[in-house]
């Protein structure tokens, strides 16, 4: 019985790869299911629209088809969840996406949550999902800080923007836990979570340590 959760960034940039397996370590647990992350070459270098979304749906599948008889769970790492629905078809194995995973969790950090994005352009895919989702009525907002996934390296830039959106949210919108809407940004969540005072959640991070659970519990 495989002993793995295969984290899949649906795009083809190896530095958000590289910054999701960083914010992996605290779930590599001994005793605990090995954490692999790999990079989709066939997608676009970032998902940052609807086309985007569909386009990686059918190589998203064939890998997690290809790497199923050794996973044993699997996690689409792009806040759009593309194909995660068909992907549940697809495979026996759990799948999990990282929007629906770090929004049930924010749920459970407050009653009102904000969803920082990368793109103006990513906002309307959101609220489309948090409607399908059923959870409007708990969000504060949505707001995008202006930067495109390839963008999310400048580390000074990012950060200011992630705190100065983030601030917003939770003075002006009333969020009292927000999500990072993009898994580009795994690296600023400590820092983001320390200057704004309230929790923030790492939707991939999330995640995994559902994963996790419910390989445990053999959901």
């Amino acid at each position: 019985m495989p002993d793995r959760i295969l984290v899949i960034n649906p795009n083809s940039t190896d530095a958000v790869t590289c910054a999701i397996n960083d914010a992996m370590e605290p779930l590599r647990i001994a005793g605990g299911p090995a954490i692999d992350c790999k990079t989709l070459r066939e997608g676009p270098p970032g998902v940052e629209s609807q086309s985007d979304a569909d386009a990686v749906i059918t190589p998203l599948h064939r890998a997690i088809r290809d790497a199923e008889d050794e996973t044993a769970a699997f996690v689409i790492a792009c806040f759009s969840d593309p194909g995660l629905f068909s992907a549940r078809e697809a495979t026996a194995k759990p799948v999990l996406g990282i929007a629906e995973c770090g929004i049930l969790t924010a749920l459970t950090l407050g009653h009102r949550f904000g969803v920082i994005s990368i793109l103006a352009g990513s906002v309307p895919r959101h609220l489309r999902y948090y409607a399908a989702m059923g959870v409007m009525q708990r969000l504060a907002g949505d707001l995008p800080i202006g930067l495109g996934v390839t963008e999310l390296s400048d580390a000074r830039n990012t950060s200011a923007r992630l705190t100065d959106i983030g601030r917003r949210l939770r003075d002006r919108h009333g969020a009292d836990v927000l999500v990072m809407g993009c898994a580009g940004m795994a690296r600023y969540r400590i820092d983001l979570a320390e200057a704004l005072d309230i929790p923030v959640v790492e939707p991939t991070q999330a995640a995994v340590a559902m994963a996790i659970g419910r390989i445990r519990l053999g959901w």
